[in-house]
């Protein structure tokens, strides 16, 4: 059986209830959600928050505290949930990193990079962008998660493709709509 197949079986089983079975999934993707962290995390120095650290809240995310734990149906769909829980500690990062700073509120990002090959920077900009990617999932829930795997798993276009089973150049049609729905956002948070 393929890796991916074991994933299958193993995110089957533990949608039945085996948190032994999700215990192998999360052992199995550690060293892919590893990389995605420092990938996410690439150039920033002197913050308490590395790639591990990121790994393991986004884990607790992952299984979920107490008995509301987290179903995955497939592979796309716990990457999908990874990206997500990883956005949400980064997020949570940088509010407590501005609360401790005078004047944090006082800064608007206006651009948005199309790769994030320096990493992301865990300041006033990631909250920014998360309250665009806040508004952009109403709108289009798709589009965030194109995003969400690109920005906060730091997948390519052509492994988030083959990960949501799409073409290469309509997830790159859904990253152009979405960088422009957040950079509107992000100039002027009063149109989106």
């Amino acid at each position: 059986m393929t890796e991916s197949g074991e994933i299958t079986v193993l995110l089957d089983a533990a949608h039945k209830g085996d948190r032994g079975a999700m215990d192998r999934v999360l052992a199995t993707l550690y060293q892919e959600l590893h990389s995605m962290a420092r990938r996410q995390l690439a150039g920033q120095h002197g913050h308490t928050l590395d790639a591990t650290a990121l790994v393991h809240e986004a884990y607790l995310k992952l299984i979920g505290r107490g008995s509301g734990a987290a179903q995955f149906d497939d592979r796309a769909h716990f990457f999908a949930y990874a990206a997500s829980a990883m956005r949400s500690v980064v997020v949570d990062y940088a509010r407590q990193r501005l609360a401790q700073k005078r004047g944090g509120d006082q800064h608007r990002v206006t651009d948005l990079p199309e790769d994030i090959e320096g990493g992301l920077r865990l300041d006033e900009d990631m909250l920014g962008l998360d309250t665009a990617l806040t508004r952009l999932h109403a709108v289009e829930p798709r589009l965030t998660q194109v995003v969400e795997l690109r920005y906060f798993a730091g997948l390519s276009e052509l492994e988030i493709a083959a990960l949501l089973q799409r073409s290469e150049r309509s997830v790159r049609r859904d990253w152009q709509k979405a960088r422009m729905f957040l950079l509107a956002s992000l100039k002027d948070p009063t149109v989106a």
